[in-house]
């Protein structure tokens, strides 16, 4: 499968936003002026809309487990796409992650507003406003993780931007008097993590170890993702309480590097981590997760099989497709929302290999934020942008 080599000289813009089709047409097939769309767009924060895209399909690096391939070692009936339930029309605005308590109740952060809400029998209460949230652009409150041992200590773990950095706190979660939930003060627990109107990252996530990992932003600083020692466009791997994890391949916080805005974080019945990343205007990633790994960015973006970077184990060419966030796994299946793609993507994953991508619910429900696992092994979908935003809930696959 034909696939592109990032010059990093491409538009530096997050994938993240929409931009005036009028303007990419124009710049259509005119390098002068696509340059200077690129540059506009690079100072906007935004993405081009794919009408230079690389020629090429969306590919894997290897056939579904036991299903149909094309002769050429790709895939093409991944795991069908489980059915839609119901949706949830919580009045949601911009929700960013969701994680699920043991009694079933579902926390959401929202973006801008900076509130934390609680969902129990598919209704919405507020349970406050983070302090110290600064929203802008892509920043705000971002990520959410429940601790590990949440029975015994009732931890709460939030990304957010700041206005000095995006940092990480933890609060403390309550029952209060008629059942509502509450939280304490933030206990920040890290921090010094770039930000910038675009390109923050924000997904966190405990693995199976039992430590933090952080998906981080480059903050439009093309410096830092290259760098072991800045924390930008990177993977962090730290402990609860805030320090770099023991064994972490540089002696710090630094797990991978060489990434452009990692936005999902998953692991697979093997403990392999899998991680979403936005592209330039090109080349959406999704990365299988070594300890130590470089993954090319500034330098290359995809799949451009230079021995010094780690290969992407998806591309999508075009980043109208897909622009991928949040990432769930389930048994052989990974599960992909999609924002400028307005989808749902599942793959086929084997032996550290994925197949090629299918898409399901393409354009019907709008920008899908975050894929998000229910107790009952169904799926959440937050969306994003539709002012306001509601939830679809998907039954377990079949």
């Amino acid at each position: 499968m034909p696939r592109r080599q990032g010059s990093g000289l491409r538009g530096e813009p997050a994938s993240d936003c929409a931009v005036v089709p009028a303007l990419a047409a124009r710049a259509a097939g005119r390098p002068a002026g696509t340059v200077a769309l690129c540059l506009a767009l690079f100072l906007a924060g935004c993405t081009g809309n794919g009408s230079d895209a690389p020629t090429g399909s969306i590919a894997g690096t290897g056939a579904a487990p036991g299903g149909p391939s094309d002769g050429n070692g790709t895939a093409t009936v991944p795991a069908a796409a489980p059915q839609i339930l119901k949706r949830l029309d919580l009045q949601l605005d911009i929700p960013w992650a969701a994680v699920f308590l043991p009694n079933g109740t579902a926390i959401i952060s929202e973006r801008e507003s900076a509130l934390l809400k609680a969902v129990k029998d598919g209704h919405a209460t507020t349970m406050g406003q983070v302090p110290g949230v600064s929203p802008a652009g892509e920043g705000g409150l971002l990520g959410l993780a429940l601790s590990p041992a949440f029975a015994t200590d009732s931890y709460l773990y939030l990304y957010y931007t700041s206005p000095q950095d995006n940092r990480i706190a933890r609060v403390k979660l309550a029952e209060a008097t008629g059942g509502s939930l509450t939280f304490d003060s933030p206990e920040v627990i890290f921090t010094g993590i770039p930000k910038a109107s675009t390109h923050n990252g924000g997904r966190i996530r405990f693995g199976p170890d039992g430590f933090l990992y952080v998906g981080t932003g480059d903050s439009q600083r093309r410096e830092q993702p290259q760098d072991p020692n800045a924390l930008g466009g990177k993977i962090l791997r730290i402990t609860p309480d805030g320090k770099p994890a023991p064994g972490n391949p540089f002696g710090n916080a630094v797990y991978s590097l060489g990434h452009r805005n990692v936005q999902g974080l998953a692991w697979d019945n093997d403990g392999r981590l899998w991680a979403s990343e936005f592209g330039p205007d090109v080349n959406d990633e999704l990365n299988l997760i070594l300890p130590g790994g470089n993954y090319g960015w500034p330098a290359v973006t995809g799949a451009p099989h230079r021995k010094e970077y780690v290969d992407a184990k998806v591309v999508w060419p075009s980043t109208a497709d897909s622009s991928p966030s949040g990432l769930e796994i389930a048994g052989s299946t990974a599960y992909l929302g999609a924002l400028r793609g307005q989808r749902l993507w599942t793959l086929a994953l084997s032996g550290g290999e994925a197949s090629a991508p299918v898409s399901h619910f393409t354009r019907e429900y709008g920008r899908i934020r975050d894929v998000i696992r229910t107790p009952d092994g169904g799926f959440w979908l937050l969306t994003n942008n539709q002012n306001p935003d509601f939830v679809l809930v998907l039954g377990p696959p079949a």
